[in-house]
């Protein structure tokens, strides 16, 4: 084991995966020259040479359309945007063509890409550079959505994704490309669409994913303290989503909280909570309790972005309530 940064696993990943295999590259803007925007991708350019590892302009439409074509072709692109913000220059490509290209074509082409980066907010970055866009994304028939909270999901689940036959948007976090972790020296592989329980605990279930995650242990590890058992579920996979991990945690628990840093409407939670009422309505001894983002545009002013952002005490206090704990 050594300890490496998220930055440092994410590299990693790509570059593991590309020794195998010359049909993987990287483009996007940065990557090469210099070294990612987030030195995600540092010194892949001088081990891979810049047919592998490319520049490309401002350009997200069009990097995006051109590794549709080089997947359709037999290559395995891997596109970096610099944030999932900018993925929604070039979001036709993926949803009207990565996406369906399978399926419209009956089964003779594949789409093996990867497009990754960043998403959701990063601090005073304005409206517009602090969206999360996992809900768009998963709720396209076609593409799986991978979204890792720490540095050894991230790599496990990147080589997986890279590997795969179909698009995966794999999202990131510009405030996690500096978290450290001990990671295994040995080759290792984590399955997309199976969720992880990195707390076990018998009187509620909190299901979170993404950089927040860190907000839902902080929360179950306070609530033990007060006697409150909180079992967090990290869901890793936004699609394929594993309701089967979340429905066998709240038929133990009998209640179910889920923190999510997104828009309320159409959100992740609005899916877990209509699965687990459908799936697991006897079970449940509360309503189900849900803590996002408002309904808003993110402020850019710090101490309104303070107000917008989930809170501890928020989800501490929706976990009491669950518990009809005042």
């Amino acid at each position: 084991m050594a300890e490496y940064t998220f930055r440092e696993v994410i590299a990693q990943a790509m570059s593991e995966e590309m020794r195998k295999d010359e049909s993987i590259y990287l483009m996007g803007e940065e990557v090469a020259e210099y070294n990612g925007a987030y030195k995600a991708s540092k010194g892949m350019l001088d081990e891979f040479g810049p047919k592998r590892v490319i520049d490309t302009p401002i350009a997200e439409l069009g990097f995006a359309g051109i590794s549709v074509g080089a997947a359709m072709n037999g290559n395995r692109p891997i596109v970096e945007f610099m944030t999932f913000n900018f993925s929604l220059v070039g979001i036709d490509q993926i949803i009207n063509n990565a996406a369906k290209i399978r399926q419209m074509s009956g089964g003779q082409w594949n789409c093996p890409i990867v497009f990754r980066g960043p998403t959701a907010s990063a601090g005073q970055l304005g409206a517009t550079h602090s969206q999360a866009f996992e809900s768009w994304y998963a709720n396209c028939p076609g593409l799986k959505v991978v979204v890792p909270s720490n540095p050894y999901d991230a790599k496990g689940l990147l080589k997986t994704a890279i590997q795969d036959n179909d698009p995966v948007i794999f999202m990131e976090s510009e405030q996690m490309y500096g978290d450290k972790m001990e990671i295994p020296e040995e080759e290792y592989y984590l399955p997309i669409g199976k969720a992880d329980i990195k707390r076990e605990g018998t009187d509620v279930t909190l299901v979170s994913f993404g950089k927040i995650m860190k907000l839902a242990i902080q929360a179950a590890e306070d609530m033990a303290k007060e006697g409150i058992s909180v079992e967090v579920i990290d869901l890793r996979t936004v699609r394929p989503l594993d309701f089967d991990t979340i429905l066998e945690s709240v038929k133990k628990t009998n209640r179910l909280v889920i923190l999510e840093e997104a828009w309320p409407f159409g959100s992740v939670s609005s899916e877990i909570t209509y699965m687990v009422q459908q799936k697991a309505f006897d079970y449940l001894d509360a309503p189900i309790k849900r803590i996002t983002t408002p309904d808003a545009p993110a402020p850019y002013s710090a101490a309104l972005f303070a107000e917008w952002f989930p809170k501890l005490e928020k989800v501490k206090e929706e976990i009491k309530r669950a518990m009809y704990v005042k």
